[in-house]
Parts: structure tokens; sequence; C-alpha cells
């Protein structure tokens, strides 16, 4: 990056319409080195000519062009000379708008299919014939819109992708951004290079620079307080702020008593002895526990730790100082998944375990230095930092912690055996080389009692789930195969070791139906 040049000035914008892919799409563009933004298809003509974007991409969505009240756009957007790329429904849309004709299909087309390019693209340049793309659509096009040609097909889809060069405007009948398309990173680089003409100015390096330069620009001479979980996402918000302000950060870590055993001792050797930032250390876990006596609702879990987390976090920062300023660890995903594709709130699944807002009294600015990034972004950003790999790689830990891992009333004993349950499957899941493989591994205990034989003697004890999965972002996620010798080794070693457990069961649910965490 050249000295005082915009890393958001070359930016895509993507229209959302519903699709549980349009993330992917921001990710991808995004592995291109091109700045991109996710909007709902809601915002207005006038807000998409603020925004002033180099490309538009309108994603897929779960619905039909031809219902009733199915989204739309304002269809001036094609007279903008902006590149458009419209995916599977958003190619649907840009033949309806256009006077082509949409109908559905006699079958439908979902899976793998083999794409046969037509006529030459730019969309399609360096892209192999015949490669796979993954298709998922119930409708089709049968009459192109008026100054559209067909550019690829395949078994079921005479139009798999159209364009009208003169235009700029392009649509795919199938879904790049998923891994399971072959050259759908190729087709995005052409799109964005080629047809956009962006440059590949959005790296982590000159993410650092100006995330750096706009924390001095917001904080000044002020003072800021942030909340260090150990986690990748506090913790590079805290390496961050360091760099920016230097001492006049001030980190509190919280202890709620449902940590990962040796969690404390970490936090403070990393942040504390090695980096040597201003941190207080507060155990809480007397005042989390006494509240969640007799508790056993997951949400009511989740709004008792969230509610002691403010309260104890409050009650700590007017002890160490007057501060103008509030750091959190706010991701993208955070950011647009609070509003859905038609504008209005989301469907909640779960309540999310951040602080989603400061408390009415304390009178704090905040300072949210991540809320561009996708997980993996902050990631190469911490690396980039300076940080460890054990926090780099750190799997997801839930931010009420255990707490949600103990399906029943949280009790120290159950603590104990969690804590030392989830302790044994990441050493024997590091040992096999597999933990940077691993999205989420971590023990479960299950509210049932099973009888057992342990040295001749019956046992009644309790059950351990062991749950492992791969995932790219967390939306989805499919269960990891673990070698069976793997498998016997923890569930022997748990047995043995953890005291009050005689029976370990594997979790080979996926995301969706199931969630990741049990709770």
């Amino acid at each position: 990056m050249t000295i005082g040049e915009d890393i958001h000035a070359q930016r895509i914008l993507i229209l959302d319409f519903g699709s549980q892919y349009t993330q992917n799409i921001a990710r991808k563009v995004r592995e291109c080195q091109v700045y991109c933004e996710i909007h709902p298809c809601t915002i207005g003509i006038q807000k998409i000519r603020e925004f002033k974007p180099k490309g538009i991409i309108l994603s897929g969505g779960p619905g039909s062009v031809l219902v009733k009240d199915a989204p739309v756009l304002d269809p001036v957007l094609f007279d903008f000379k902006i590149p458009v790329l419209g995916i599977c429904y958003g190619m649907q849309l840009i033949t309806y708008l256009n006077d082509g004709e949409v109908n559905p299909a006699k079958e439908r087309e979902f899976g793998r299919a083999e794409l046969v390019l037509k006529t030459f693209s730019h969309l399609f340049s360096n892209v192999n014939n015949n490669s796979i793309a993954w298709m998922s659509h119930g409708d089709r096009i049968t009459r192109l819109p008026s100054g559209f040609k067909v550019t690829a097909f395949t078994n079921n889809s005479p139009v798999a992708a159209m364009e009208d060069p003169i235009r700029k405007i392009y649509g795919l009948q199938f879904h790049p951004e998923v891994v399971h398309t072959q050259e759908g990173k190729k087709i995005f680089e052409n799109f964005l290079y080629k047809i956009c003409r962006c440059d590949p100015v959005w790296k982590v390096e000159s993410f650092a620079e100006y995330a750096i330069e706009k924390i001095q620009g917001q904080v000044q001479n002020g003072k800021v307080l942030c909340a260090l979980s150990g986690g990748v996402d506090s913790s590079v918000v805290a390496a961050l702020l360091h760099k920016a302000v230097g001492n006049r950060l001030i980190c509190i870590f919280i202890d709620n008593g449902l940590l990962r055993l040796g969690e404390r001792a970490k936090v403070v050797d990393t942040f504390r002895e090695h980096f040597h930032m201003n941190l207080y250390v507060v155990d809480a876990s007397k005042t989390f526990l006494d509240r969640l006596k007799g508790v056993t609702d997951p949400e009511q879990k989740r709004k008792i730790i969230g509610n002691t987390f403010i309260e104890v976090f409050e009650e700590e920062a007017h002890k160490a100082g007057d501060f103008t300023y509030l750091a959190q660890g706010t991701l993208y995903p955070d950011v647009i998944e609070s509003v859905s594709f038609k504008g209005g709130p989301s469907a909640v699944i779960k309540s999310h375990h951040n602080v989603g807002g400061l408390p009415e009294n304390m009178k704090m600015e905040l300072v949210e230095p991540l809320r561009e990034l996708f997980k993996d972004e902050v990631r190469k950003l911490g690396r980039e930092l300076g940080l460890p790999d054990e926090i780099i790689n750190r799997q997801p830990f839930p931010g009420p912690g255990l707490a949600i891992r103990i399906i029943d009333e949280i009790t120290r004993d159950r603590i104990r055996m969690v804590q030392e349950a989830d302790k044994i499957i990441l050493e024997e899941i590091k040992g096999a080389g597999l933990y940077n493989e691993i999205w989420q591994s971590f023990a479960v205990l299950l509210p049932v009692k099973t009888v057992g034989v342990m040295g001749d003697a019956r046992t009644y004890e309790n059950v351990v789930a062991l749950r492992a999965v791969t995932s790219t972002d967390g939306m989805t996620a499919d269960w990891v195969h673990l070698p069976y010798e793997l498998l016997g080794k923890i569930s022997n070693r748990i047995i043995n070791e953890v005291q009050g457990v005689n029976r370990v069961v594997y979790d080979i649910s996926s995301k969706p139906p199931g969630t990741i965490e049990w709770e």
C-alpha cells in the first residue's frame, strides 16, 4: 500500500436476497484482496450511489422471482454503467427485470453439475471447460433478456451463465462462492480484476496500518478499556489497541469460574508478562456460580452470565479509573447478521454472548476496530501483530464458557469433570496433529448417568459427549471422522482419569440441523 492509499476506495457492493451463501460471496471477494460489504437488497438506489461501488453482486435467495412479494430492486441499477454479477436468484432477477422469461424447471437442479463453456467470456477467462459447478435452484431462464447471450450450460440448465457484454451485466445459475464449484475463485478474480478493474489492495498489513491510524484519530489522548477473554477476537483487539495507544489501554480479565483449566494463567502470562499490558485480573467465580445455582435452562444461563459480566465489568471499570472509550471485538458477521436481507431483525437461534451494548450509566464511546473483518482475516491480523500461534489458532470458545457444555445445573464438581475431559480431548487431538484442521473440539457433560463396571465393582456415573466439527465460518459444520484409535484413546483416558465419568459417546450430528454447541 502506498502512503495515503485508501484500502476501501475500490470496493464491491453485495446485495443480499437471503441466500445462506451470501457471507461466502463476501469472503471470496476478500480472499481476492478486494474490499466488499454486504447490504440488504432493500437499501435503495440512493444508498447504492453513495456507496460508489466498482461492481455489484446480487446474491442468491431462497425464493422465486415468480412469487408475490418476491424481493426485487429498482431496474435503474442496470443503467449505472457499473458491472453487475447476479448469482442464482440474482441471475433470475436480472432476467425478470430486463424482460426475459423465468419459469419453474421441470427438474430442479441441486448439487454438482458439469459446466460446459459455450462461447468466450471474460468471466470465464482461464476457466477449465467441463469443470464442476454447484447448482441449487428450482427455476430456470426460458427466454434471455434483450442484449444477452448464453456463455455456459449444464445438462439440466440450457442457461447456466449469460451476459450482456456491452452493459457488463453477468448472470450465473450456479454458486461460484461455495467450495464445490471447482473454478469459483477464478470466476471471482475475472469479475473483480478484468471486468470491475479492481486492484488487490485489501491486505492485512494495509488494514493494520489503517486500523491503528483510525484508533488514534478516534481516541486522541483518551484512555481505552478492553474486556479481554483470551480468545482470538479480544486478543487481537487488545494487541491492536496497545500498538495504537500504548499504556492508555487497560484490559480487564474476568474469571467467571467457567473457563478451561489453566486459562487464567495463560492470559496473564501472554498479556501481562509478554506484551507488558496493563491487565486487571478479577476472580468473580463465586458471584457467577452463586447466581447460576439451580438454573438448567440454557437461555437463562446465557442471560445470567451476560448480565453478571456487565455488572462485574462495570464495577471493575470504575475501580480502574475514568475512561472515555470501551473496546469490543465485534466482527463483520456480527454486524451483518443483526439485519435480515429484508431489512428487519434476523431470527434469533440463540442469544449472542457478546456484550450487546453499553450499560446506560457507562458514558463511553465504542471502539470496534475489527467490525470490518471476518474471522480468518482477524487471525491473519493477529499474526501480523505478533500474537503467539496458541492464541491465533485457538478454536472458538463460547462466551458463556463451560456453562453451556453442562446440560444441567452448574456445580463445581460438574465444572471440574468438563474441564478435565476437555483438557484430555485437546491434548490428544493436538498430539495427533489434528488441532488446526478442526474448527471446534470439546466435551459436553450430559444430564444422565449410566451403569458401568470398574474394578469388578458396579458404578453409576456420568456420560461425557465428545464433539468435533469442521467448518469455515461456523455457519455450517460437519462432524470430524476422527480415527477409531484416537477416539478409543480419548475415551479410555477420560474414563480412567476423570472421576465421576464412566461412559464417553461421540456426537456425529452436522449443522444444520443441529448446532455446534449443544446449548
